[in-house]
């Protein structure tokens, strides 16, 4: 039974962080649409950091992009269109 029982275990272990990996990676992987521009936007950390920027010249609190109102995305992507990565200076990798 002791066996079994640490068998079980350790199988979970190995299983866990297969199956946590894919969720993971799809939150990384979001696109927005634009529909002011007709184009989209993938999500990642200069994007992030781009939105961190906006939110502080607006006068905003932190809120994550995906629970801003469509209003304040797409005032978040005209301003982006504005305000390359050289401007921002964000560091490309």
């Amino acid at each position: 039974m002791k066996t079994f029982l640490m068998t079980a275990l350790m199988g979970a272990a190995l299983i866990i962080p297969v199956t946590v990996a894919p969720v993971q990676l799809k939150a990384a992987e979001q696109k927005y649409h634009d529909k002011g521009h007709n184009d989209d936007h993938q999500w990642n950390g200069q994007e992030d950091k781009a939105y961190r920027m906006w939110a502080k010249e607006n006068h905003r609190k932190y809120v994550p992009f995906a629970k801003l109102k469509n209003d304040d995305q797409e005032s978040y992507w005209g301003w982006r269109h504005e305000h390359s990565d050289v401007v921002l200076k964000i560091n490309i990798p």
